[in-house]
């Protein structure tokens, strides 16, 4: 039986705290996070970024094979590691990890031109990737948020591994905090939907939470359209005074998750003017700003078997699909994936 539940935020104007993560309202201990990287300057540059954050214990590995071993002796919660790397390399590196050890989320570096490849080891198991040139503004963010989505709450799990659908509808004010929270509830939907582990379940909610936060810098607040690429903070101040001005401030996020023990769809309607988002899928240099959108577009239609766009540009539709272990059909077998 398909249970429909429609919910609508209040119309009021939040207080908001963009910048705010969830994380910070619980104490827990420091997340441990492996570093490989062949270079020993990439490795300090990358480990002192974490180590900064304040929020990571952090060790490294030279290459693939070293941090193999490294693995069976401690398992970290995240693995940040290159691309191309003498030994095992870091796509040698994820399939590697996505076979012995699943729960284990892996975070590529690329470096200018290795963009294709990353693409590439996402469709086969990596959690999200980051361009080396862009570490000191998207490394923290990306490791932050692969950690919390792999951490997730999993009280009701083995009860929803037992649904056999749900379709939830929500119209969403422009707050992060609810965004988070969206992403929560839709990981636990898609543990009735058979995806083979808990790596792949994150992968999709990496793919819809970038579609959420388009709709929310990009479609409602129009972050990156006329500018140039913002850094983090200057995302987060803009977001916080478009939030109390018109038209920003009036618009909202509509989304819809459909899930079912065949598929799950997701639906994002932002309340801007949309983009050109056939210029983003086309071959060829872009401008900085549009290629931080680009690799966006490159995560979801990596991790999802279908992302389409409305025509304005204003409305993405992810859907993944059932993934049937061979002779099954009905997905029980990874209830004990978590």
């Amino acid at each position: 039986m398909t249970m429909q539940t429609h919910f609508m935020t209040p119309s009021h104007r939040p207080v908001l705290h963009p910048a705010r993560e969830i994380a910070e309202e619980r104490e827990e201990p420091m997340a441990r996070v492996l570093v490989v990287d062949d270079s020993a300057v990439d490795r300090e540059i990358v480990g002192g970024l974490l180590k900064k954050a304040g929020d990571f214990e952090v060790t490294h590995a030279p290459d693939g094979a070293a941090a193999l071993k490294s693995i069976e002796e401690s398992l970290p919660d995240a693995i940040v590691t290159d691309l191309l790397m003498p030994n095992v390399d870091g796509y040698a590196l994820v399939e590697a990890v996505k076979e012995e050890y699943p729960s284990v989320p892996v975070i590529l570096m690329t470096g200018k031109g290795s963009e294709g490849v990353a693409v590439r080891a996402l469709q086969h198991g990596a959690a999200s990737y980051v361009p080396k040139a862009c570490l000191a503004e998207d490394l923290i963010p990306t490791v932050q948020r692969v950690i919390a989505a792999s951490h997730e709450d999993r009280t009701h799990t083995r009860l929803m591994h037992h649904m056999q659908g749900c379709e939830l509808e929500f119209t969403l004010v422009n707050d992060l905090r609810l965004i988070h929270s969206a992403v929560s509830l839709f990981q636990q939907m898609l543990r009735c939907l058979p995806l083979g582990d808990e790596i792949e379940r994150l992968r999709v909610m990496i793919a819809v939470e970038e579609a959420l936060k388009n709709a929310y810098f990009h479609g409602n607040f129009e972050i990156g359209a006329e500018d140039p690429r913002p850094v983090r903070e200057e995302y987060m101040r803009l977001a916080i005074e478009r939030t109390y001005q018109s038209p920003y401030s009036d618009r909202r996020i509509h989304v819809t998750a459909r899930v079912d023990r065949e598929q799950a769809v997701f639906r994002v309607t932002d309340g801007g003017p949309g983009f050109d988002w056939k210029r983003l899928t086309a071959t060829g240099a872009l401008a900085e700003q549009d290629e931080a959108a680009r690799r966006g577009v490159s995560l979801m239609r990596s991790i999802m078997d279908e992302v389409r766009y409305n025509d304005a540009g204003n409305e993405v539709t992810l859907v993944k699909r059932a993934i049937h272990p061979s002779g099954e059909d009905d997905g029980f077998d990874d209830e004990d994936d978590d």
